[in-house]
C-alpha cells in the first residue's frame, strides 16, 4: 500500500512538474549576424560556405525564405528590430548620406520613450543581456550619461561594442573615410590651388594686392584644421573601436583575438548563469561586417577568404551556444531566431581587390538598396516541440514581427500608446495561419520610402513597386561601386514614374519590369499599392531625427575612455582567454 502510494506521489509530481514547465514563460534566444548575404547559407542554397549549425536551427524549426529587414543598413534595420517598428517613426532613419553611427562620440541614439522587447520582457521578470554589437547610440550630453545605452532600454548585460565595426577599426585594413572623403578633399585643394595661382598671377600684374600675412594665417589655419581632423582618423581606432562590459570601457582599442569566442563565452555563461529563470539572450555578432577578421584556428580554412573564414566562425559559435541550450535541457522552452540585420555587402573591395562582402544569392542588389539582395535575409526558428522541424514557410515576414512574438510570449502586452508594425510570428510557424498578416511591406532606404511589397490576398502574387532605384556602376552590375554603399537621393537615384513593377512570385531576380502590355492589370495594381503608401504615411509624426547633423557629428565631450586622453585611451582588462 505505501509502495503504491509512492509511486502516486512520484506520477503526481512529474505530472506537476511537467504541467509546470509547459506553462513556464520561454526563454528566448536572438541571434543576429552582422551584413550575412542570405546565399551565404547552406540551408539558403550555399554549397561551398560550411554553414551546418545555422542549418540545423532550419532542420529543427522553420526557414522563412521571403524574411525582410525593415531598413538595409545596420542601424535603422537593428532599431525596427527592437522596437517592432518602422524606423522613421523613431527619428532613427537619415534624410542626409550617413545612414549610420560612426563615432562613439555622436549624440543620436534610440530615444529613450521607444519601447525596446527588452524593456518590456524585464517588467515580466526576465533577465536580459546582449553580447556583441549595439550600434544605437551612446550619450547624450555628457562621456557618462549612457541615454542611449542598451542598459537604458531593457538590458541587464552588456558586453560588446557601442558602435560598430569598420576598416578603421584595424591597421592595415583601409579607410572608410578616407576613401569617402578622397573626392571631396580632391577638389577642395584643386579649388584652393586655383584660387591662389590666380591671386599670384593677379598680384603679380597688378591688378590686386594679396595681405600676404592674412594670407599666410588662412593657409596655416587650413593647414592645422586638415592636420588635426587627418590625426583624429588616423587614430579613428583608439576613439571608437572599443570593447564594454556594461557601463565600462574595458578594452581599449579592441583587440580582434579571439574576439567571437569571447562573445561566445559570455553568452555561454550568461545561460547559465539565467537557467533557472526565465532569459532574453540577444547575440548580435560582430562579423561578418568588415574589418573582416577570424580567429587563428578558422584563419585560412574556408573556400571564400577571409570573409569564408569569419563566416564559418559564427556557425561554430552558433553551435556552441545551441549546445548549451540543448546541455541544460532548455530546447523544449527556448525559443531560437537566427537572422542577419541586412543584405551583404557587395560593395565591400579590400585594396588588394579580394570581395570583402557576401552573396545574396540570386537576388539583385545588397545592402543599402531596397533590392530583394538588400533587405531579403535569413530567417529561422527554432523551439522544439512547439514549431513542428523541417517547416518552410514562403510568406512575407519582416525582422519587425520579432518584438510582438516575444513580448506576447513573455505574458506582457504590446503597448497601445504607438503603431506596432510587426506581426505575432506564432500562428503562421505553428501552422494555425497560412497567410501572412502582412497585406502590404514598405521599404525605406534611410528615410525616403524607396518600395512597396503587396502580398495580394487570394492571389499567388507578391508584386513590388519602386518609386525610385539606385544608379549601378558600372552599368549592368549589381552595387554602386563608385561609393562605399548606394545612396538614396539626388543623382545617386532614378526615379521612375509610373513606378517600376515586379512580381516577385514569377521573377524574384527583378529583372523583368512589368509593363500595361505585360501585365493587364498593371495600372490598378499600382493604383492599390499608391492608396496603401498614403494611408500608411498618413501615420508618421513628427519626431526629432537622430540623423540631424548636430546628432551624428563627432562631439569630443561625450567621447568614451577606460583613461586620460593624455594616455590616448588605451586599456585592456578584459581577461577572457577564449575557447577552444
Amino acid at each position: 500500500m505505501k509502495f503504491l502510494s509512492w509511486i502516486t506521489s512520484v506520477f503526481t509530481m512529474h505530472t506537476l512538474s511537467a504541467n509546470s514547465a509547459a506553462t513556464s514563460k520561454p526563454n528566448f534566444l536572438l541571434i543576429m549576424v552582422d551584413d550575412l548575404g542570405i546565399g551565404d547559407v547552406g540551408c539558403y542554397g550555399n554549397k561551398t560556405l560550411r554553414t551546418p549549425n545555422i542549418d540545423r536551427i532550419a532542420k529543427e524549426g522553420v526557414k522563412l525564405t521571403q524574411h525582410i529587414v525593415a531598413s538595409s543598413l545596420c542601424t535603422p534595420s537593428r532599431a525596427a528590430f527592437m522596437t517592432g517598428r518602422y524606423p522613421v517613426r523613431s527619428g532613427m532613419a537619415s534624410y542626409s548620406k550617413i545612414g549610420v553611427f560612426l563615432f562613439s562620440s555622436s549624440s543620436g541614439g534610440l530615444p529613450s520613450d521607444e519601447l525596446t522587447f527588452a524593456r518590456l520582457l524585464k517588467e515580466e521578470g526576465y533577465s536580459t543581456g546582449i553580447m556583441g554589437k549595439w550600434h544605437l547610440g551612446l550619450n547624450c550630453e555628457r562621456s557618462d550619461d549612457f541615454c542611449h545605452h542598451p542598459l537604458n532600454h531593457g538590458f541587464d548585460y552588456f558586453y560588446g561594442l557601442a558602435v560598430t565595426n569598420l576598416r578603421d577599426c584595424i591597421t592595415g585594413h583601409g579607410s572608410v573615410f578616407i576613401s569617402g572623403a578622397r573626392e571631396p578633399l580632391k577638389t577642395l585643394f584643386q579649388i584652393l590651388a586655383i584660387t591662389l595661382v590666380t591671386f599670384i598671377f593677379l598680384n603679380y600684374i597688378g591688378l590686386v594686392k594679396i595681405p600676404w600675412k592674412r594670407l599666410c594665417y588662412f593657409l596655416l589655419t587650413i593647414i592645422i584644421f586638415v592636420g588635426l581632423i587627418s590625426l583624429f582618423f588616423w587614430n579613428y581606432h583608439y576613439f571608437n573601436c572599443f570593447l564594454m562590459r556594461n557601463y565600462e570601457v574595458i578594452q581599449q582599442p579592441l583587440i580582434y583575438e579571439n574576439l567571437t569566442q569571447r562573445i561566445t563565452s559570455e553568452a555561454m555563461k550568461f545561460i547559465w548563469r539565467n537557467k533557472g529563470k526565465p532569459f532574453l539572450l540577444f547575440v548580435s555578432y560582430i562579423q561578418v561586417h568588415t574589418a573582416l577578421y577570424a580567429s587563428h584556428s578558422f584563419r585560412g580554412k574556408s573556400k571564400h577568404g577571409i570573409y569564408g573564414d569569419a563566416t564559418e566562425e559564427v556557425d561554430w559559435s552558433v553551435g556552441k551556444i545551441l549546445d548549451e541550450i540543448d546541455k541544460s535541457n532548455l530546447q523544449d522552452n527556448t525559443l531560437v531566431y537566427f537572422t542577419s540585420d541586412n543584405g551583404a555587402h557587395l560593395e565591400e573591395i579590400s585594396s588588394s581587390g579580394q570581395a570583402h562582402g557576401g552573396r545574396n544569392g540570386i537576388y539583385k542588389g545588397g545592402k543599402s538598396t531596397s533590392w530583394e539582395g538588400g533587405i531579403r535575409v535569413p530567417g529561422l526558428l527554432r523551439w522544439s516541440g512547439v514549431i513542428e522541424a523541417g517547416t518552410i514557410i514562403n510568406e512575407p515576414t519582416s525582422n519587425m514581427d520579432i518584438f510582438p512574438t516575444i513580448v506576447k510570449l513573455s505574458g506582457s502586452t504590446l503597448p497601445q500608446d504607438r503603431i506596432i508594425d510587426g506581426h505575432d510570428l506564432m500562428p503562421l510557424v505553428q501552422g494555425k495561419s497560412v497567410t501572412s498578416e502582412h497585406e502590404f511591406l514598405f521599404h525605406y532606404c534611410n528615410a525616403y520610402l524607396n518600395a512597396v511589397r503587396w502580398n495580394q490576398k487570394n492571389s499567388k502574387s507578391i508584386w513590388k513597386a519602386f518609386f525610385f532605384t539606385p544608379n549601378f556602376h558600372p552599368e549592368g552590375s549589381d552595387g554602386c561601386f563608385d561609393s562605399h554603399v548606394c545612396f538614396c537621393f539626388g543623382k545617386y537615384v532614378t526615379h521612375h514614374d509610373p513606378p517600376l513593377l515586379f512580381d516577385l512570385s514569377n521573377d524574384p531576380e527583378e529583372n523583368h519590369p512589368l509593363t500595361p502590355q505585360t501585365e493587364p492589370n498593371f495600372y490598378e495594381i499600382l493604383k492599390v499599392i499608391q492608396q496603401a503608401t498614403d494611408k500608411h504615411t498618413k501615420t508618421h509624426q513628427a519626431v526629432h531625427n537622430q540623423f540631424a547633423w548636430s546628432n551624428i557629428i563627432c562631439k569630443p565631450w561625450l567621447q568614451a575612455c577606460c583613461s586620460s586622453w593624455f594616455d590616448f585611451c588605451y586599456c585592456d582588462n578584459d581577461k577572457e582567454l577564449g575557447m577552444d
